[in-house]
């Protein structure tokens, strides 16, 4: 016995797309800079130090003394001299004078006369403490500066940019369709 039927038959739709890629382009050329750093205004004053030694002191204790110095001294050590013989003598002279009063005076005179100062030693250091005085200034430094700011310049160069826009081209590269057909429909042609 034949059934009948309805037979659908589809076909799909077919479509083709021809795609065109965009172009960009972007070039970025760089900046054109100066720079320039004027130099730092510097002033630098210095005082120099000073350094004072006075040795005479010590010199002196070491019998080095200076010309002037020991004409000086000479000098004074022969009127001091001076006036003691004199004294000396003056006293001397009266004694003599007196002669008759007893005693031995020229002997006495003689002895004293002959006998020089005793020496005398005593522990010291030579040259003696601090105989060397010294004197210092230290230096002086002013530093005065001034920085200077720096001159800068920049231009900035414009981006070059291009663009072409893709595209997508679409085609049908097959139809759909949709066939139907019927089959044993019919009673009378069944028998057929």
């Amino acid at each position: 016995m034949q059934i009948p039927q309805i037979r659908l038959q589809s076909t799909a739709m077919k479509i083709g797309l021809n795609i065109e890629q965009p172009i960009q382009q972007i070039e970025q050329r760089p900046a054109v800079q100066s720079i320039e750093q004027p130099k730092a205004i510097l002033e630098i004053q210095t005082t120099p130090g000073k350094l004072t030694i006075d040795q005479s002191q010590a010199r002196e204790d070491m019998d080095l003394k200076s010309l002037s110095r020991r004409v000086d001294e000479f000098a004074q050590r022969g009127y001091q001299d001076w006036l003691a013989g004199m004294a000396r003598r003056s006293q001397q002279g009266t004694e003599l004078r007196h002669i008759e009063k007893g005693g031995n005076a020229l002997a006495d005179q003689a002895r004293h006369n002959s006998k020089g100062p005793g020496k005398q030693f005593n522990l010291g250091w030579i040259p003696s403490h601090f105989s060397v005085k010294l004197d210092y200034q230290p230096a002086e430094v002013k530093i005065e500066a001034i920085a200077q700011k720096p001159i800068i310049d920049a231009r900035i160069n414009r981006v070059n940019h291009t663009y072409t826009p893709g595209s997508v081209d679409v085609e049908i590269l097959q139809k759909n369709a949709l066939d139907i057909d019927f089959i044993n429909l019919f009673p009378d042609e069944i028998g057929k």
